[in-house]
């Protein structure tokens, strides 16, 4: 990649603007989200870039899942937080309970 072939991000850049119509014809309230999964994919470039596949666009969108199953697992994580704080301070209470 880079002299003789297009870098991952170059034809990252290529198919987002590919894709510009269907973004300009998105709703507002979903005009961000779509442009957040081009940011993502760029965060993968060095994986992109090794990959070198023939077709650009399957790098693309993996790095689209990817970044998504990321995001998932992140709020999966903090979901996991939150229910254990919150059984601890109901185990909390209950303690405080039997012991008054």
């Amino acid at each position: 990649m880079g002299k003789t072939n297009p870098t991952y991000r170059d034809t990252l850049h290529e198919f987002e603007n590919e894709w510009s119509p269907y973004h300009r014809a998105l709703r507002l309230e979903y005009q961000d989200h779509f442009e957040r999964l081009f940011v993502q994919a760029r965060n993968f470039a060095d994986a992109g870039g090794i990959q070198n596949h023939t077709d650009p666009t399957t790098t693309h969108l993996i790095s689209m899942l990817l970044a998504q199953e990321c995001r998932i697992a992140n709020l999966e994580e903090q979901l996991e937080t939150v229910d254990e704080l919150s059984n601890s301070s109901e185990d909390l209470s209950n303690e405080s309970a039997d012991g008054q």
